[in-house]
């Protein structure tokens, strides 16, 4: 084995040579070697993923921990891509990726998939940073991404976190990590922007869009409008992520466009937050003045979102109206998607026309009464068609029981008129309805525990967020209301 170049161990990863973003040429990326992690050591292994991949005897030796503190190199050198992009709502220019680097694309057992480092020193788009993460964003980050995955929403997924005692400057000292990412690519939004509105290549535009609908959306090749079609493509998948995102009150925090995904999974895990009581206005980012990104803006902000990519699309589709009605889906998939889910959350097979009432009508009690989010529709599935002291426990987390044994009569009826069987539906409600997830005094309690060099914290919530929907018992602490002191806790865009 060759620690310099752990990529040609009979075990490791088969390098792509021509990978997506390594073929489009020098307008697109440029090379750029990390800068390692001195005393790099493990902090998290996810040995599940690495299984899937096909990646697990590599994974497990030596050259693995090289390799992804950025002390070793891939074949080819690596990468850092130039993109542009709204932040806040406010054109920002070029961004590219300031403290991510690219290894490349690898083949796997899920296909081919490409390996980033997050962290990894400076590149030519840091503009006033460091290049660097700290441990504290990269723990959140790490197990934001796989308990995403698990609750089955569509998101880049944490290979690896590796930490350092080397010292990073943010509003304290802090220590730094390298946070290993996969995705099918990390295309974003800002990608496209950068090329209309910063580079203004048109030319590179189109080979970008063109090798996206090659590599991703082939069934657009050879159609009349394929730039359009890609257009409405995305829109559909993002329209379909933030039902997800809203349906288990997820808030992202940071919903620039250069934090986008062209094939809408959940990328760059900032200052999000799983909402604890639930109140719409929500913001779980505490550097978000004007909450432009609460919990209840998050589908606004993606249509939005979207209008800034067809604007970045319009020299391609050459057609404003033909963009406009590329974007008209999400109009009608985003709140079908949502209503759908909610359906599901609630235990309703069928669909009826006053199932959007019954849970509108629910939310606004929940609001008002800032039930927690989670809880709620978890005990929802204890709930009884007949009413009764098994109702008790979802009756509780409401302030005002009479508004609730109202909105409880309704839905009693409603599952009745479906013959619904309470022992059915529970165990279908509660495949949906998470009783774990990542809150923020969860991660809270293992980044202090890693701080003092013990890690087994993060492994253990990592474990325990896999099967977020399972009892756990021996794990119910994790699943309770939130402390007190987690109404204190803030994050920020400080990472």
């Amino acid at each position: 084995m060759n620690a310099r170049d752990p990529w040609r161990t009979a075990a490791a990863p088969a390098w792509r040579q021509a990978g997506l973003m390594r073929s489009l040429g020098a307008a697109f990326s440029v090379a750029q070697l990390p800068q390692g992690l001195p005393g790099a050591h493990w902090v998290a292994r996810n040995d599940a993923l690495a299984r899937e991949l096909g990646w697990a005897d590599w994974f497990d030796g030596d050259a693995a921990l090289a390799l992804l503190s950025g002390t070793a190199q891939p074949p080819g050198g690596t990468l850092a891509t130039v993109y542009s992009g709204h932040q806040f709502g406010v054109w920002a220019g070029q961004l590219g990726d300031g403290r991510a680097l690219l290894l490349g694309e690898a083949d796997s057992a899920m296909g081919p998939v490409e390996v980033q480092l997050k962290g990894s020193g400076l590149t030519p788009y840091s503009r006033m940073g460091d290049g660097r993460a700290v441990l504290r964003s990269s723990i959140r980050e790490y197990l934001c991404s796989e308990a995403m995955h698990a609750l089955g929403i569509p998101t880049t997924r944490a290979l690896a976190l590796v930490g350092s005692p080397l010292p990073v400057h943010r509003e304290t000292v802090e220590t730094a990590a390298v946070v290993t990412r996969v995705a099918p690519s990390f295309l974003r939004f800002g990608h496209f922007e950068h090329f209309t509105h910063t580079a203004q290549d048109e030319a590179a535009l189109k080979t970008l869009a063109d090798a996206t609908i090659e590599r991703f959306y082939p069934a657009l090749q050879g159609t009349a409008a394929p730039y359009a079609g890609l257009l409405e493509a995305v829109t559909r998948r993002t329209a379909a992520l933030l039902a997800q995102w809203q349906a288990v009150g997820f808030c992202h925090g940071v919903m620039n466009t250069d934090n986008m995904s062209i094939l809408g999974l959940t990328i760059d895990y900032g200052p999000f937050g799983f909402m604890d009581a639930f109140d719409p206005g929500h913001v779980c980012n505490h550097s978000d003045h004007q909450g432009r990104y609460a919990y209840a803006r998050q589908p606004a902000v993606a249509l939005w979102n979207l209008h800034a990519l067809a604007q970045a699309l319009l020299p391609l589709i050459d057609d404003s109206d033909a963009a406009l009605a590329a974007l008209e889906p999400y109009k009608t998939a985003y709140p079908r998607a949502l209503l759908a889910a909610l359906r599901a959350k609630l235990g309703l097979r069928a669909e009826r026309e006053e199932d959007e009432a019954l849970v509108d009508d629910l939310l606004r009690l929940m609001a008002r009464d800032r039930a927690d989010f989670t809880i709620t529709f978890r005990r929802l599935a204890t709930f009884g068609t007949e009413s009764g002291a098994a109702n008790a426990a979802v009756r509780d987390l409401f302030i005002d029981r009479e508004a609730f044994d109202a909105w409880s009569a309704r839905y009693a009826a409603r599952l009745r008129a479906e013959t619904s069987i309470d022992a059915d539906r529970a165990a279908g409600m509660n495949r949906v309805n998470p009783k774990f997830v990542l809150r923020n005094h969860l991660a809270e309690a293992a980044i202090q525990r890693a701080r003092e060099g013990d890690f087994s914290e993060v492994q253990r919530l990592a474990q325990v967020l896999q099967h977020p929907c399972d009892e756990q018992p021996e794990h119910e602490a994790d699943a309770g209301l939130p402390p007190a002191w987690a109404q204190q806790l803030e994050v920020s865009c400080s990472s």
